[in-house]
């Protein structure tokens, strides 16, 4: 009985990286308010070597709908702004030689339907690495000698209520982003 309850344990874990990368794609989803989360994995050169902005500079939310980037090290600030521009955000970067602002504009209505269905494909993606480790987890029960049928059967059962539930945590994060999304 613990080799299941490994594999549920194994399965629960695996889910829950699931729901995490959810919850980082959608954070990375610029909704028309400032958050540091929207440039967390941009990579800039510093010294020739790719490294996300957040480890090379300080960013903070001075206004509402305003970033500020401030590199430790003021040599690399073109670096960033040219990092900030190659990456897919849509945003100008404003330089004044010492530190970078982000100016976040609200997004028309047309951009936020957009949104609303980026939010929605990166919430199904999310269900079915969900579901794909449900099956994985129910062959794997499936292919366990010496087990009763009644033990397969509670084994499944616990599998899908633990996929279950994920798939509604999942389903929560993206309607937070989506009501985010649509505010004005």
């Amino acid at each position: 009985m613990s080799d299941i309850q490994d594999l549920l344990v194994e399965s629960d874990s695996r889910m829950k990286k699931s729901l995490e990368v959810l919850r980082t794609d959608l954070d990375s989803i610029r909704a028309g308010r400032a958050s540091p989360a929207l440039v967390d994995n941009i990579k800039v050169e510093y010294y020739g070597v790719s490294t996300p902005l957040s480890q090379i500079a300080m960013i903070s939310v001075p206004e509402p709908r305003e970033l500020l980037i401030q590199p430790w090290d003021k040599q690399v600030l073109i670096d960033v702004e040219k990092g900030l521009l190659a990456s897919d955000l849509g945003l100008v970067p404003n330089n004044d030689g010492k530190v970078i602002r982000l100016k976040i504009p609200i997004p028309t209505e047309e951009r936020r339907r957009e949104l609303l269905r980026l939010v929605n494909r990166k919430v199904e993606e999310s269900h079915v690495a969900v579901r794909n480790i449900r099956r994985d987890s129910l062959r794997e029960l499936e292919k366990r000698k010496g087990m009763s049928i009644d033990d397969l059967r509670r084994s499944q059962t616990k599998v899908q209520e633990v996929t279950d539930s994920y798939i509604v945590r999942m389903d929560e994060l993206g309607t937070k982003k989506k009501t985010e999304v649509m505010e004005v």
